[in-house]
């Protein structure tokens, strides 16, 4: 190729050196010394490495610059003698790198308003001035060696070339589509979920932290919305998440979404998570912790005086920790399924909720939740005693060791779940629930704790939304169907919620209470929970002493009879409970599954009803009365309200369990178990069905009948169990039956052929 100006190429070298220099300078003015006839430091740099640590980068810069100019204007050196293909490699990387950064102005003018058409551009423009410096040496590379001849090469390296060469520009180019795709990501989701456009670029502050009173460094990432003024609401979420890609991913992409929204976002590793120093133990230190965020929040010269909490299960334990605060006082709370109350949650009924304690055990030896396998939990679950189920699964578990052995609410418990918080806070919150999640209940108790609140602003702005989920889990519905992305909901439901509390916005009016209800498959607002207007039915339970499988001579009916009937009999072994199908847990296989392979066990008692002849509408609490025997001094029976559909398959809709002691001289016994929450219409056509069991395993640990200490048990032994019905023995299920249009709530049946 001819020779290009040299002199002129030289001297464009050093202009584009001397502009990046003063770039340089400029910035070391504003930082160092104070100048205010510049833009300020936000303007300077995007945040991808902060100052002063960035000088270096820059002065290094500025070092090869000079040393190639140099070389250039003297005609030799280092730099002189290299080859057509160093300058080819300059010449491309200067233009993608020209490329990338005309993407970068054209996705941050396009996206947000505030910034056309000079906002943030200082860097990038420098990015320019470098781009244009890489190709400008490149040409002058290739000119100086454009009278050699090339080297001779043989086909197969030639070939190696081509292949190296294609494959990088490949590469090159998918990383091209997937960073433009990052850009734009926070944008397009939220406008996805929640159709909201970007206000505000987004800078990013890494490695934020603070040291406790005990010496241990909490790290935040800070996401700033960029012309929003200079104090702006703070949303805080503390993650016990890991420090992986898809996790870091997650984080950043809500952490831009809101601050694009105009919050400033404070993204904490609580202790021994993400980045933040000390021993990941659950509960332990979250208070102290939180508390003192709070305070490092308050010293923040952006921080304007009010903040909102956002997250789920253990995020939303890190916030109830934290509610009833004074200085600074959280603004607004948005909790999705987590409670007030873990040890009830742990502890349904008496029983140890096994599955999701080991699941949430096992999580502590991985990197991502997802590592957590159904063999590794069934491995540990499968064996006695209980207290050993960590070592079996995967390794010796502290904080499990303390679950599974405080088997009643005592003072280890009291450290864990306070008191009162739900009644104390200082803030409205905003509870996101699933049907088929395990926190419900005791989040349901917490939203009747808001309800009456003393503070009339936490009462009446507190709200309840109740899906058909699992825990942060989609949900298929027997027919198919399914609703929107739980995770996607947790989300978008905030930007309201915080517009109105931390913004002062107006927001869509809402309902205090709002359920899907299942059966309809619809969402309904109402006023308050439980339903004033549902009314609780009873239907009775009657066999002539053969319920065993739904063949069996098991009904549901609206009275009870009058004859003395035989008692249901069966034998609870632990060595073979009943398998767990569905239900609420944390894990794999939650939520609604096909009860028929179960209900055909001979420990498996089935209660049905004929024909509905009508649809029918439970919504409010199930509650199962049953007259029961045992031979053991201590075992569990269990319930489970199945919906029947005219093909023979049942769902299971709500579950529950009781543990507790008994006299072993086989008195009749009258006792109450708690199926929890639900809403459900069983449709014409379907059937209502009862199963009575004494094990749903490994939902719940089994019960090894002796009376024994059953943490450390390990010979269980088979119990006799009777369901007694009749008229001075009658047993039965209450469900809240919702009336329909004309007011009247009834459950009418089809006759029986």
């Amino acid at each position: 190729m001819p020779r290009l100006n040299e002199p002129m190429i030289v001297r464009l070298l050093w202009f584009l050196q001397l502009l990046f220099l003063g770039r340089v300078i400029g910035q070391m003015l504003v930082q160092f010394g104070g100048v205010d006839f510049l833009p300020p430091s936000s303007e300077w740099y995007s945040g991808v490495v902060d100052y002063p640590p960035l000088l270096f980068f820059q002065l290094t810069i500025l070092g090869l610059q000079t040393w190639v100019n140099v070389n250039f204007t003297q005609e030799s050196g280092f730099f002189i003698r290299r080859g057509r293909r160093f300058g080819k490699a300059l010449i491309v990387f200067g233009v993608i790198y020209l490329l990338v950064m005309m993407t970068r102005y054209a996705v941050r003018m396009g996206l947000y308003p505030l910034e056309r058409w000079t906002g943030g551009s200082i860097p990038i423009f420098f990015h320019w001035v470098l781009a244009s410096y890489c190709i400008t040496w490149g040409f002058r590379t290739i000119s100086l060696q454009g009278s050699q001849p090339n080297p001779p090469s043989i086909s197969r390296p030639r070939r190696l070339r081509r292949i190296v060469g294609t494959t990088i520009s490949l590469v090159a180019i998918g990383g091209y589509f997937v960073w433009v795709s990052y850009l734009a990501a926070p944008a397009f989701f939220v406008w996805k979920i929640a159709g909201r456009a970007p206000l505000h670029a987004v800078r990013v502050e890494t490695g934020q932290s603070f040291e406790t009173v005990d010496g241990v460094r909490l790290v935040a990432d800070v996401y700033h919305p960029i012309r929003a003024g200079i104090k702006q609401p703070t949303i805080l979420v503390r993650l016990n998440y890991t420090n992986t890609l898809k996790q870091t991913l997650f984080a950043r992409l809500i952490g831009r979404g809101w601050a694009e929204q105009g919050f400033t976002v404070v993204l904490q590793g609580t202790r021994g998570r993400y980045e933040s120093g000390g021993e990941y133990v659950p509960f332990l230190h979250e208070r102290h912790d939180g508390q003192a965020t709070l305070r490092w929040l308050s010293q923040q010269r952006w921080f304007n005086g009010k903040v909102g909490t956002w997250g789920g299960s253990y995020f939303g334990y890190t916030q109830w920790a934290i509610a009833d605060n004074e200085s600074p006082s959280l603004s607004a709370m948005y909790i999705y399924e987590s409670s007030t109350d873990f040890f009830r949650t742990l502890y349904r009924g008496g029983a140890f909720a096994l599955q999701s304690a080991l699941w949430w055990a096992n999580t502590v030896h991985f990197e991502s939740f997802e590592n957590v396998t159904p063999e590794l939990v069934e491995r540990g679950a499968n064996g006695f005693p209980v207290i050993e189920a960590d070592d079996r699964s995967i390794a010796d578990v502290d904080f499990y060791n303390d679950w599974t052995s405080h088997r009643q609410r005592d003072a280890f418990w009291y450290q864990v779940d306070g008191t009162r918080r739900a009644s104390t806070t200082k803030a409205p919150v905003l509870l996101l629930a699933g049907w088929y999640d395990p926190f419900l209940q005791t989040q349901l108790d917490d939203f009747k704790a808001l309800l009456g609140h003393p503070d009339a602003a936490v009462s009446m702005k507190s709200r309840l939304v109740i899906g058909p989920w699992g825990h942060a889990k989609n949900v298929v519905l027997p027919d198919g169907s399914t609703t929107m992305n739980f995770r996607f909901v947790s989300i978008a439901n905030s930007f309201d919620w915080f517009d109105y509390h931390l913004n002062d916005r107006d927001a869509p009016k809402t309902a205090p209470v709002r359920i899907f209800v299942m059966g309809d498959n619809r969402w309904r607002d109402e006023q308050t929970w439980p339903l004033p207007r549902a009314v609780d039915t009873k239907l009775f339970l009657q066999s002539g002493g053969n319920a065993h499988e739904p063949r069996g001579d098991g009904q549901l009916a609206l009275e009870a009879l009058f004859d003395a009937l035989p008692a249901d009999v069966f034998t609870y072994n632990p060595l073979n409970p009943v398998p767990t199908r569905g239900g609420a847990f944390m894990g794999p296989g939650t939520a609604i599954k096909p009860q028929n392979s179960i209900e055909s066990r001979p420990d498996v008692l089935s209660y049905t009803s004929s024909p509905l002849a009508e649809d029918v509408e439970v919504t409010g609490y199930v509650r199962a009365t049953l007259v029961v025997s045992t031979d053991a001094p201590s075992t569990d029976f269990t319930a489970k309200l199945v919906d029947v559909y005219p093909d023979g398959s049942a769902y299971n809709i709500a579950d529950g369990i009781l543990r507790r002691t008994y006299d072993t001289n086989d008195q009749p016994v009258s006792i109450t178990i708690q199926l929890g929450a639900t809403s459900n219409v069983f449709k014409k056509g379907h059937q209502i069905r009862l199963d009575v069991s004494s094990s749903n395993f490994p939902l719940f640990d089994r019960n090894p009948n002796t009376g024994t200490r059953i943490a450390y048990e390990t010979r269980p032994v088979a119990a006799l169990q009777k369901i007694h019905q009749g008229v001075s023995t009658p047993s039965f299920i209450e469900l809240p039956v919702v009336p329909d249009k004309g007011g009247v709530p009834l459950i009418r049946f089809h006759k029986r052929q």
